[in-house]
């Protein structure tokens, strides 16, 4: 082993299925580089439980770079780990040392049902996009980019809300699972576009509505969503939300 490598003990949730019972089980890790990220250590763990004919540990990763939000995971407690506004992927083993314990379990949250050990369903997300979060427009050439003159703020702000990578870290960190956070930066980013415009309030009726009809709670102003959001989505997206939602119920009603 290096001498800068070192060992810990991983602590990870196990279960078979949904309805199966789950338990945390623990595993020796050796030789870890710190320069590794903490999904690189888990492919070295499912690489060492490969070669002793056992089950490797299901985890969900894509770009591990930081963009599209599948390596949800809870880290000795902590969404996404002790890192600030990041995700599990652009953790790295430096923030640990020799002998250290880890815990690391899924989203737990009813409305991500677990599929198994650490992946959930999160297409609840994918329901309230489905619900409104598009804009119809005729297919074929890309416009011009300034065919459609906007404020520099407003361009600004609407990326601000588009930067949103849909992990669910919101959610999760919630104590009542709310998904307000997720679903307001999804409604601004179009609101704040003329070519969201046509659409606007269809659009807060019916992601709010799906949102609802998904079983995700209520926002009571805990900002966890925020603090722990890795691409730093603010709360005030909810706000807009729920001022665009209040005008396309008043002009629905007319």
């Amino acid at each position: 082993m290096s001498s800068n490598h070192f060992s810990i003990t991983l602590r990870v949730w196990r279960q078979n299925g949904p309805k199966e019972p789950g338990n945390m089980v623990s595993y020796k890790v050796s030789d870890i580089s710190p320069n590794m990220s903490f999904l690189e250590m888990l492919d070295v763990l499912n690489e060492d439980l490969i070669k002793k004919n056992e089950h490797p540990i299901t985890v969900e990763s894509d770009c591990r770079e930081g963009i599209c939000g599948c390596c949800g995971l809870v880290v000795n407690g902590q969404v996404h780990g002790p890192d600030e506004h990041s995700t599990v992927c652009q953790l790295h083993m430096r923030r640990f040392k020799e002998g250290d314990v880890v815990t690391v379990e899924p989203w737990r949250v009813k409305t991500f049902p677990l599929i198994k050990d650490l992946a959930v369903d999160r297409s609840a997300l994918d329901n309230i996009i489905r619900a409104g979060g598009y804009i119809s427009v005729n297919t074929g050439a890309a416009q011009d980019a300034n065919s459609i003159p906007v404020e520099k703020d407003k361009a600004e702000e609407a990326m601000d809300s588009a930067a949103c990578i849909g992990c669910g870290a919101c959610v999760a960190a919630c104590p009542n699972g709310a998904a307000m956070l997720f679903t307001g930066a999804k409604i601004s980013q179009l609101a704040l576009l003329p070519q969201g415009a046509p659409e606007r309030a269809a659009r807060a009726l019916n992601m709010v509505a799906a949102m609802d009809k998904q079983g995700f709670g209520s926002c009571t102003n805990e900002y966890e969503c925020e603090a722990v959001c890795p691409k730093e989505v603010k709360v005030s997206n909810i706000a807009r939300m729920n001022r665009e939602f209040l005008l396309a119920n008043l002009f629905s009603k007319r």
